[in-house]
């Protein structure tokens, strides 16, 4: 059966308070919407000083969207964990493992624009030994037990709902990333779908001495769908957003040469133009029809909805998320 996933990173060129406003208050009733017609989990983006409003804070939204839901799962993917207090961060996801009942994971991201960590004065140069350290305060937070951290005795309570404690990936598309995940007793989540990563995860896991956890790769396929009746008509009216989006992470990817640091974003469309996009494939917008054929012939094996993307208005947005909720799911089975 094919999955559905939907997800928030509500990137919006220009929209003014009252726009971002109605986006915010879409996205929650749009997450109660897809537990109602049975998705596997919501997701949530982080960025910082993004002109375009890029989510810098999806702890509060994952809280806001599990107080609107009980039963589905929220993945916060990727918590930049370096740009955070870790004890202060340690605190506010063991409150929000209880307020989800344990819904919402995370995968945590060492980040790849150079310029968030110099917005929090955070050290470029030692991203991976910091991330390394945080992710140890972190676990030694959640046992609830006193310990020593910047030279100072902390303790952080409540402890997790979940024992020990939420459940954490470590994300990355390179071979440092997954021998960071098997060092620090994480799951892994590439954002390649690189057999070989997943195999060197196994592996640094086994010469260490501990059991691999999970290996989540994505599939092959397009990193964004969505259904239309007509979907000539919503290239022409409503292709402009999608191209948006995509070309925000272009821009991402061209300024960080001076960085020095891995551009590891999932979305990778290098198009110019909204009919370039729509050849390239990796935004679609099907009718139902065509995606329930292409999701049974194994083409599409995740779909991931994101409704609000590049700030599409309120319709086609539903329009999308009802046909492939109310139509393609259940032909689906």
């Amino acid at each position: 059966m094919t999955a559905v996933v939907t997800r928030f990173d509500f990137r919006a060129p220009g929209a003014d308070p009252a726009t971002r406003r109605e986006l915010f208050a879409r996205a929650l009733d749009q997450a109660a919407y897809a537990e109602e017609h049975g998705h596997a989990a919501l997701m949530l983006s982080e960025h910082h000083g993004s002109d375009d409003g890029y989510l810098p804070s999806p702890i509060p939204v994952a809280a806001a969207m599990a107080a609107r839901t009980s039963t589905i799962s929220i993945a916060v993917s990727a918590l930049l964990l370096n740009l955070y207090d870790p004890v202060r961060v340690a605190e506010e996801i063991a409150v929000l493992d209880h307020l989800s009942g344990g819904r919402v994971t995370y995968t945590i991201g060492l980040g790849y624009r150079r310029e968030e960590y110099d917005a929090f004065g955070r050290p470029w140069a030692t991203r991976g030994r910091d991330i390394e350290t945080a992710v140890r305060v972190l676990q030694q937070a959640w046992t609830g037990e006193p310990f020593e951290h910047d030279g100072r005795t902390v303790r952080v309570t409540p402890t997790p709902y979940s024992q020990p404690h939420p459940v954490l990936f470590y994300g990355g598309g390179s071979p440092a990333a997954a021998k960071r995940a098997a060092r620090l007793g994480l799951h892994f989540q590439p954002q390649d779908a690189d057999r070989a990563l997943k195999d060197l995860y196994v592996e640094e896991c086994r010469a260490l001495g501990r059991e691999p956890g999970m290996a989540m790769m994505p599939p092959r396929g397009p990193a964004n769908v969505f259904c239309a009746e007509d979907p000539d008509a919503f290239w022409a009216r409503f292709g402009h957003h999608l191209l948006a989006d995509a070309q925000g992470y272009q821009a991402w990817r061209s300024s960080n040469g001076s960085g020095g640091g891995q551009v590891t974003s999932f979305v990778r469309d290098d198009s110019s133009s909204v009919a370039e996009m729509r050849a390239a494939g990796v935004y679609v917008v099907l009718t139902p029809d065509v995606l329930v054929s292409r999701c049974r012939s194994r083409e599409i094996r995740l779909i991931t909805c994101h409704p609000l993307c590049g700030g599409l208005p309120p319709e086609p947005s539903w329009e999308s998320l009802r046909l492939i909720s109310e139509v393609v799911a259940p032909a689906l089975g």
